[in-house]
């Protein structure tokens, strides 16, 4: 296990196990080690830049993304390397977020908002969040913990993932579209694969009611946005992510009617560092003693 160990957080390196050569590099600027030489590579969180460093790590072993979503990190994959993801750092930040997202868009509070700038009382009354049926697209460990949130709220939710389990009540994707028409709120909770590139597009809206409201925390691509721009807030949105993302300055989704955007946040909670903090040190730990590191991501 000689090489060094690339860690985000100064925390990871004064808690490492001994015997390994850990260092800092938290996204800015170049490494203080020799890259060639580094075996394990925990890549800081929401740097992008980072992932460039991989073409420069010829004996790189473990990566170690602290994201749920690695599609992004594939292409730039040493042949040397295993990746490993963040799964479940994100679950408890991202339900969070989307039930606010609901709450939000359901109880206009982007209008209120503005009122309160203007200086405007002017009041009129919501729609709710409860006795709303809400479909979780993507039942994973994420929208288990969307459901768990949800269900103070007195809602009906219905769950759909790729495969069906119906000893938990999990629909698989293939019944989607007879879902739609009664879900009053859909939430995207599914990473972005071939398969779900788009899966929720134009045949999809049209199947939802009127007034509907689709909720993204997952990815961007998984709804296609010229099919939502063509609804003309007949559907709602409340986007934590985008297609195009970052979303340009002069993007039609900014103004469209009826969508409520965030800037790709939901995950990045407070709550999220101290869990990753202790992953990292969790899987040096594995790493030292010989074990299997968990959150193999198999492509």
């Amino acid at each position: 296990m000689t090489g060094w160990i690339l860690v985000p957080w100064s925390y990871n390196r004064d808690n490492a196990p001994e015997g390994l050569a850990v260092e800092v590099y938290d996204g800015e600027g170049e490494p203080s080690v020799d890259l060639s030489e580094v075996v394990f590579y925990v890549v800081p969180y929401a740097r992008p830049a980072a992932m460039r460093l991989l073409a420069r790590m010829p004996h790189v072993r473990v990566v170690q993304v602290l994201t749920a979503g690695y599609e992004t990190v594939l292409p730039l994959l040493p042949e040397t390397a295993d990746l490993y993801n963040g799964r479940g750092l994100h679950d408890a930040s991202t339900a969070e977020h989307a039930v606010a997202l609901m709450l939000a868009a359901q109880r206009e509070l982007p209008r209120w908002g503005a009122d309160q700038e203007r200086h405007v009382w002017q009041p009129h009354f919501t729609r709710s969040l409860a006795d709303s049926r809400v479909l979780i697209v993507g039942y994973g460990s994420i929208g288990a913990a969307i459901e768990a949130r949800l269900r103070p709220f007195e809602v009906e939710v219905l769950r759909l993932a790729r495969r069906p389990r119906p000893e938990a009540g999990v629909h698989g994707i293939d019944e989607l579209h007879s879902l739609l028409p009664a879900a009053d709120i859909v939430v995207i909770a599914t990473p972005q694969t071939p398969q779900t590139q788009a899966l929720v597009g134009g045949p999809e809206l049209r199947l939802l009611p009127d007034d509907a409201l689709v909720v993204n925390v997952g990815r961007g691509p998984v709804l296609d946005t010229g099919a939502l721009l063509e609804q003309r807030g007949r559907v709602r949105a409340a986007l934590d992510v985008t297609d195009p993302e970052p979303l340009p300055a002069d993007h039609p989704l900014w103004q469209a009617p009826g969508v409520l955007i965030t800037p790709h946040i939901a995950g990045g909670s407070a709550t999220f560092y101290p869990r990753a903090r202790r992953f990292v040190d969790a899987q040096l730990r594995r790493w030292v003693a010989g074990e299997p590191l968990v959150n193999r991501v198999t492509p």
